[in-house]
């Protein structure tokens, strides 16, 4: 639950394994076959297309450089360029440009549209290959490091995403307090830690810390630290979270699960940078920056007084919205396929039903399930074609099991989902009102109880059993 960011070896190998991946255009097959095997013994990824329409399918797949023919079957490099601009605005690619016509005009023309190098057949190969290596160490050395991007094969191609993508940009070098709101599994985790790579701490530390479940006393003496003999157990001085964090971020995950009585002491640390260890008088400086994230509407919660209002309002000094996977439908492709490079199976080819069946998906997991169905299918594919037959969603198992059960009670039986809102009713009654009390009786986090409550029309009861007395601060926790 509680985590320093550190590179994975999994990482650090796959960083390793190539030089990066070209798009070779050429309809000469003696040609492509003789640049493509020295592409490839200098450990490059070759993409082979032998016309336009070719290589703009190719092209979706994001690679690295691209290599082209000037005359092709059905168009020219000049229009090839113009054509592939717009599919890859944020990040453009480098494109070579090889023609055995070459003249002034074609390599103006050609430079305009974004054209990188120029070559004349016979093309030099070891000169191609040195521009090449290149410029693929300087985009190499140019690019967001994978720590610091969502994705790390493919730029978003989906509106909602590359508007987050242009929100990310302002952040840049900043310092300022961030809120990230989403669903769960929508990758709220990686948002941050880009968010911390891109900003004026990025030298600093990045320790994330998951609120969701823990304790008050957990979670106080974590992030605050505590002096020897403040609580039982506590028999050594042991510094927190936030002096780990010092000159970088601390991220909360799930901050609307943070006790009430702990939530001043972090408005506290927002407001004056200062905070005290459990069981000490002294005030230490709070050198850090906060990014939050959570999967609730906190205003809601605001409302139902399970969440701070002046917290509220101060940890939202910039508050990004991750959108969930169904929204981004064209993404879900090509997130797939990077599922399946980082799973070692780079060479796997995902079919177009396989592709349509995972867009008309609805993906209540997002991510966290996208990941679940391919390595799922992994094991179900014959060779290295993954088709739409491979392919089966946690959703369709829930379904069955969930009939099976209705078909096996007695006629007179309530559905399942009577009988939930009926428990919840009843340890809801049993506590006295009390949220978190309620979910530890059920055995689910206080998040998913008030998502319960809100999914079944359940009111929360009346916070006033005594109007003349003061609220009792334990209610609805």
């Amino acid at each position: 639950m509680i985590a320093v960011l550190m590179p994975s070896p999994e990482q650090q190998h796959q960083e390793q394994v190539t030089n990066g991946t070209v798009l070779l255009v050429e309809d000469d097959e003696a040609v492509r076959f003789g640049m493509a095997s020295a592409l490839r013994a200098r450990r490059f990824v070759v993409q082979e297309a032998a016309s336009c329409d070719e290589a703009l399918q190719k092209f979706a797949e994001h690679p690295d450089l691209v290599i082209t023919d000037l005359r092709l079957p059905d168009g020219d490099a000049v229009d090839l360029l113009r054509r592939l601009r717009p599919i890859q605005p944020m990040v453009p690619v480098p494109v070579y440009v090889v023609t055995g016509f070459a003249t002034v005009d074609v390599a103006v023309r050609a430079v305009k549209e974004g054209a990188e190098e120029f070559f004349t057949k016979p093309v030099e190969l070891n000169k191609l290959l040195r521009c090449v290596e290149t410029v693929m160490s300087r985009r190499n050395v140019s690019k967001i490091t994978p720590s610091q991007r969502l994705f790390t094969s493919f730029v978003p191609r989906s509106p909602a995403m590359q508007q987050l993508e242009m929100e990310l940009r302002r952040l840049r070098e900043s310092d300022c307090t961030v809120l990230i709101l989403g669903e769960t599994g929508t990758g709220k985790t990686k948002l941050a830690r880009r968010i911390h790579e891109l900003g004026a701490r990025r030298e600093g530390p990045f320790v994330d810390i998951n609120c969701a479940g823990l304790s008050r006393d957990f979670v106080e003496s974590e992030l605050f630290g505590h002096e020897r003999g403040a609580f039982t157990g506590a028999h050594a001085t042991k510094p927190g979270l936030l002096e780990a964090a010092t000159g970088g971020t601390v991220f909360l995950d799930e901050i609307g699960d943070i006790d009430l009585q702990v939530q001043p002491k972090i408005l506290k640390v927002l407001e004056e940078r200062r905070y005290r260890r459990m069981g000490d008088i002294r005030e230490r400086t709070a050198d850090v920056r906060l990014i939050a994230a959570t999967h609730l509407e906190l205003l809601d919660a605001v409302e139902e007084r399970a969440f701070r209002a002046d917290l509220f309002y101060r940890i939202s000094t910039v508050t990004l919205r991750l959108p969930a996977l169904r929204e981004r439908n064209s993404d879900i492709a090509p997130l797939a396929r990077e599922v399946l490079v980082n799973a070692g199976h780079p060479d796997v080819t995902v079919t177009s039903d396989a592709c349509d069946k995972l867009r008309s998906y609805g993906w209540p997991g997002n991510i966290r399930e996208l990941k679940n169905v391919v390595q799922r299918a992994l094991l179900r594919r014959n060779g290295n074609i993954l088709t739409a037959d491979d392919i089966r969603f946690d959703g369709e198992t829930r379904s069955s099991a969930k009939m099976l059960a209705v078909q096996l009670a007695p006629e007179n039986a309530s559905t399942l989902e009577e009988m939930e809102r009926k428990h919840i009713r009843q340890a809801l009654a049993e506590e006295n009102g009390r949220v978190k009390d309620a979910a530890v009786r059920l055995g689910i986090s206080r998040s998913t109880l008030y998502q319960k409550l809100k999914t079944y029309g359940i009111p929360l009861p009346s916070r006033d059993q005594d109007s003349s007395g003061p609220p009792d601060p334990d209610r609805h926790e």
